[in-house]
């Protein structure tokens, strides 16, 4: 799962990146799912999770932003939000360790591609089809 800030702001603060991405798993976690690693950097967070057939991508995702915004703006950041938006794409059982891999290295991967670059590669990637008219907020 992948999803950035409003505007794509650079609102993670380092101060508080650590408890937010624990927090983030605390919601999945809560929500009886598992965040293997969670990962970003000042603009938008990967989250790698397993979650129950029972429970949409929606459903996470929507439960993850709000409780998790609502949480920064409480304690960190009143003006704190998470794009409108997000991304979710499935992993198979042998790709976990690459991903995993990916996602801890987010601070110098992004040192050569912006979000915008790596997320409309992950779409052409997957041949998903998209206008950008409505990926970014």
């Amino acid at each position: 799962m992948i999803f950035s800030t409003h505007g794509r702001r650079p609102l993670i603060k380092p101060g508080f990146r650590a408890d937010l991405f624990a927090y983030l798993g605390g919601i999945v976690r809560e929500m009886d799912g598992t965040a293997l690693i969670i990962n970003g950097t000042a603009d938008h967070v990967h989250i790698l999770l397993r979650i129950r057939p029972a429970q949409s991508s929606a459903q996470i995702a929507r439960v993850v932003k709000a409780n998790s915004s609502r949480w920064v703006r409480e304690k960190w950041d009143k003006q704190f939000a998470w794009q409108t938006g997000y991304g979710v794409f499935s992993v198979s059982e042998s790709n976990v360790s690459a991903v995993s891999k990916y996602i801890a290295e987010q601070e110098s991967h992004h040192q050569k591609h912006t979000f915008q670059e790596e997320l409309v590669a992950f779409l052409k990637k997957n041949n998903v089809a998209y206008d950008e008219r409505y990926i970014w907020d």
